[in-house]
Formats: C-alpha cells, sequence, structure tokens
C-alpha cells in the first residue's frame, strides 16, 4: 500500500507537462497498464485504467485483479467517522466542465460507496421508494480534490465550501458543504471491471484531457467539519506515480 503522504503528494509535483517516450506516447493512447501487486486486496488492485467514447458516452474503466465491488466500509450508524470506498478518475479538467466554480483543485470521477449517509438525493438507487437510504449503493460523483495538511501532511479532501460562500455548482449538487456532484451515471460492476458513464454531452465535448486511475479510502472528519472529507487511504494508483499520463483523444 504506498503511503498517502507519498501518493497524494505526487498528484501537484507530476501535473506538468513532459515529453513522451514511446512507451508514454502507448500509454496516453491505450490507457495505463499496471502489474499486479499482492501487497494490495485484489479488488482494489488496478490493472488496467482507460477513458474511451462509446457512442454518445464517455466511458471511465478500471480493470482490477478480482472480482471488483464486493467490499464496502463498516457501518458504525452515523456521519461522524464514517468510511467511504471509492474507484476514482483523477483527470486534468477543469472543474467548471461539470458545472463547478473554474479552478477549484483537480477534478476527479469516481464510484463510491459509503452505508452511513446518503449523497445522492435525486435518485433512488435500491428502488425501494425511498431516496435517502441508498448510500450503501455504489453511485457516482465528480468531485474536487486539494491539498489540506489538515488531512494528514501533504493530505487530500474533497474541498469544502467556506460557510457563506456561494460559488457555481452544478445543478445535481447534493446540498453538502463540499464540491461534490451527484450525477447519477449510469455505471456496471461486472466480474473485475469497473465501468462508468458520462454522457458527451455533459463535458461540452472535450477535445482532449488527461487522467489516471486510483482506488482509495475516506472518512468524514469526526466534527463533521472542514475537512468534511479526507482521503485516508490510497490503495493503488494505475500510473504508480498520478501523473495523469493516459489522455483521452
Amino acid at each position: 500500500m504506498l503511503s498517502r503522504s507519498t501518493a497524494i503528494s505526487a498528484v501537484f509535483a507530476l501535473m506538468l507537462t513532459t515529453s513522451l517516450s514511446a512507451n508514454a506516447a502507448d500509454i496516453a493512447k491505450n490507457g495505463i497498464s499496471s502489474a499486479k501487486n499482492p501487497k494490495i486486496q485484489a479488488e482494489f488492485d488496478i490493472i488496467h485504467a482507460q477513458v474511451t467514447t462509446e457512442g454518445s458516452n464517455l466511458v471511465f474503466k478500471q480493470e482490477t485483479a478480482a472480482i471488483s465491488g464486493k467490499s464496502s466500509p463498516k457501518a458504525n450508524g452515523k456521519l461522524a467517522g464514517a468510511e467511504v470506498y471509492s474507484y476514482v478518475w483523477p483527470t486534468s479538467l477543469n472543474s467548471s466542465a461539470v458545472g463547478f466554480e473554474a479552478d477549484q483543485g483537480i477534478l476527479a470521477l469516481a464510484l463510491t460507496i459509503h452505508p452511513d449517509f446518503d449523497d445522492t438525493p435525486l435518485y433512488d438507487e435500491d428502488n425501494d421508494g425511498n431516496k435517502t437510504n441508498d448510500g450503501n449503493k455504489w453511485h457516482s460523483h465528480w468531485v474536487v480534490l486539494t491539498k489540506d495538511d489538515a488531512c494528514g501532511k501533504d493530505g487530500m479532501k474533497v474541498k469544502d465550501i467556506p460557510e457563506g460562500s456561494k460559488p457555481k455548482l452544478p445543478v445535481t449538487w447534493p446540498n453538502l458543504p463540499i464540491f461534490i456532484d451527484s450525477p447519477g451515471y449510469d455505471f456496471s460492476l461486472k466480474g473485475s471491471e469497473v465501468l462508468v458513464k458520462v454522457p458527451l454531452k455533459e463535458l461540452g465535448f472535450p477535445e482532449s484531457f488527461n487522467y489516471d486511475g486510483v482506488t482509495s479510502a475516506l472518512r468524514v472528519n469526526q466534527q463533521v467539519h472542514a475537512p468534511l472529507l479526507c482521503i485516508t487511504d490510497v490503495w493503488d494508483i494505475a500510473s504508480g506515480d498520478l501523473s495523469l499520463p493516459a489522455k483521452y483523444k
């Protein structure tokens, strides 16, 4: 398992443009392949990450070393201290691409599960007629990630919205004081494949962007206050260094 400080601080140090070697050019075109790591829980051990176009959708994919999506955090019965498991695609897209205020941090697509709270108030994932009890089902988010030492040295969090501020937010923002969106995208967890479909029109038909693949855990602050949601563990990074080497188009 990568240390949090090493993995997270690499995001900021390695998002600079670099010349591409022949291998790097292949990664940019075909996605990121990664060797299996027996030290990582297999369902969170990424062996390939890619973003492709299928019809009118961008398809964000991860392939893992075992059946994906089997595990979920243990419920503790309250929001404070609640854990989140996630498959994540950090991107070079501007935060404004999905309706947030521009230039807020690293825009990432995530597929998450967290049994202690529901942050998709517009959707009824389990079709039981209650839209507020579905946190224990996998679901999609856009999040903006930023650095914050309050999450540990060189730690990162989902960016907080300061009290009293009114930044631009997506129409499907779930009314939490963080930069998070709950778009309700179609997804699948089939065998070892994790897949999320994002309508191209929602991103303004982007010409190109860079991306990576990550599996991680997050936790809600015990005080349920800024920082509200910190990254606590980085299990795997497809590139190994969060350099976002793969490129859509």
